[in-house]
Formats: structure tokens, sequence, C-alpha cells
């Protein structure tokens, strides 16, 4: 794969051209990425016993592995999604992680029970497809 292809998929992205739009996205990429870091990732740093546990019982095998994973995912990659900083592949850890949560951890649950994880990974989703926009280091660093 030639660099400049690596480089557009780790920071790439559509061109919004309307500065309204680029202010949008931008203020649910730093809204998003900082509630999910703060709200959800620190409290799991370092993962716990119990967190450890929980993510054994959803059959992960090297479960402590995966929960750092997890929580990694949620405190670093909620950082680097509200900065604009390899938004992409932040967003995919983000989408992956959301995706467990919403349809193993919590798969038999109310819809409610779910609906938070879901819409995490619809706006991971969304960076993933879009890029971060013109407002952020991807755009201002051109990585």
């Amino acid at each position: 794969m030639p660099t400049g292809s690596v480089k557009r998929v780790l920071c790439g992205g559509s061109q919004i051209k309307a500065l309204p739009a680029d202010l949008g996205l931008t203020v649910l990429r730093l809204f998003a990425g900082l509630a999910l870091a703060l709200g959800h990732g620190l409290d799991k740093m370092p993962p716990s016993q119990m967190f450890i546990d929980a993510v054994s019982g959803m059959g992960f095998p090297a479960s402590t592995l995966f929960a750092w994973s997890a929580a990694l995912s949620e405190l670093v990659g909620g950082l680097l999604l509200a900065i604009g900083l390899f938004t992409r592949p932040a967003a995919l850890f983000i989408l992956t992680t959301m995706g467990v949560a919403a349809f193993i951890l919590h798969g038999a649950a109310p819809f409610q029970d779910r609906e938070l994880a879901l819409i995490y990974g619809a706006v991971a989703l969304v960076f993933l497809f879009s890029g971060s926009g013109r407002l952020s280091l991807d755009h201002f660093l051109r990585c």
C-alpha cells in the first residue's frame, strides 16, 4: 500500500466545505470523545478484577488483555477522538468496544441498557467514515 494511501486511511476524510458543518462535527467529536474518556474510560483504569472477570464471563480468552484493550479504547480512543488525532483508528477501536458492550455484554438486556453503547458506536461509525474534519489535529498536522 503506498504511503499516501496509509495516510488517507489513518488521518484522511471527506472535506466538508461549509464551516457550520465542520463546527457541528467538531462539537460532536469533542463532546462524545471527552464524555467517553472521562465518563467511562477513566473509571476503568486500571481495569479492576471485577471488570476483568466480566470480560472473562463474556468468553474472551486472555481476559486481562481484553479488559485493558477495552479500557484503553474508551480512555485513549475517546481522547484521540476529542482532539481529532488518528481519528479513524480511534473510531474503529471505539466502535469495536461499543459493539461488544451493546451486543455481547448487554446483548439480552432491554434496549435502554444498550442505548448508550449504541450511540457511542454510531458516533464512532460517523468518524470512521468521514474522518475528523478540518478543525482537528489530523487536518492541521496533515499526518
